[in-house]
């Protein structure tokens, strides 16, 4: 972030009514109204300083029926949110904690005069409801499934597995760190139907075993080789079986994967194709998925593919 960036950016939030909608924002969704009632302030004075912070990309809004939610932009830039975080952890004020103390009682009016469904409309995913998580959603989705013999490549510690245990003929696991097998070998010890073993998804030792459905979700970004760890995945499917493949589309941001010790920078979606077609697979679908909200908005693909009879 340049200096004129960082100044226009303080220089914004010189004026303290900034600063606690902001506070207000990081935490909740809020119309104008909303506001205005929380920090005892006229509306069209809330909505001069939104639309600054809207303007400096601050803040984001959306539309629901007649009206406007605001909300603290995450997607911003990487630099301008490290400064606001920094600015944040700095401050302490009793005017702010104010403010939050009041928030509850505007949020159950909103509730006493609209349903939850309605405030929530087209952006349902991102809030909470008693018992609605992903983790419920996709443990009851996953009772439709029936996937046979079941092998997980760079299966970590073993939680696709947990779910998918209890609806598979037999999974095996196989990741290639000792102490990642171990992890998993205890979360799964109740599965009798589970078998966790050390291996290297570019050189399977299998045996004669063969599966129905093959899972290499996030495994590709750490295989040195990927085209050889997806031939190795088609060798061992049954004819008829399924290879599903999700890993991050093709990056530049190598400094933020570094950590998670990626040997590669993602995929294009012709890369996996390719990949697939040289293993003999036919390919059913190869798209992105979904694009994370937060810097560097990491893409997701997913490649599925059948093997022929």
């Amino acid at each position: 972030m340049d200096l004129a960036s960082a100044s226009s950016v303080l220089r914004l939030l010189a004026d303290p009514t900034r600063v606690r909608l902001l506070a207000l924002l990081e935490h909740e969704e809020l119309t104008v109204a909303e506001l205005a009632a929380v920090l005892h302030l006229a509306q069209p004075r809330v909505s001069t300083h939104l639309a600054k912070l809207k303007e400096a990309g601050l803040v984001r809004d959306r539309r629901a029926g007649v009206s406007a939610y605001y909300r603290a932009n995450s997607e911003g830039e990487e630099a301008q949110r490290k400064l606001l975080d920094s600015l944040r952890q700095s401050i302490d004020d009793a005017l702010l904690r104010e403010d939050a103390a009041r928030l509850p009682a505007v949020l159950a009016q909103r509730a006493g005069t609209e349903g939850w469904a309605d405030t929530v409309a087209g952006d349902m995913e991102r809030h909470y409801s008693p018992g609605r998580t992903w983790e419920t959603l996709a443990r009851s989705l996953l009772q439709l499934l029936e996937t046979g013999d079941v092998l997980d490549i760079a299966s970590g510690d073993g939680i696709t597995a947990e779910l998918l245990a209890p609806h598979a003929h037999s999974i095996t696991c196989v990741d290639s760190s000792e102490r990642v097998v171990d992890a998993a070998a205890k979360r799964l010890r109740a599965f009798t139907n589970v078998q966790v073993i050390q291996g290297d998804m570019q050189a399977l030792d299998l045996g004669e075993q063969r599966f129905d459905l093959i899972l290499m979700l996030h495994a590709l970004t750490y295989a040195d080789n990927p085209a050889l760890a997806v031939a190795e995945a088609a060798r061992v499917l049954r004819p008829g079986g399924r290879l599903l493949a999700v890993t991050l589309g093709q990056h530049d941001h190598r400094t933020a994967v570094e950590p998670f010790d990626h040997r590669n920078l993602g995929f294009h979606g012709d890369q996996l194709r390719g990949f697939a077609d040289a293993a003999k697979l036919d390919v059913i679908s190869c798209h992105q998925i979904s694009r994370e909200r937060k810097t560097p908005h990491f893409e997701v693909i997913s490649l599925l593919a059948r093997k022929p009879h």
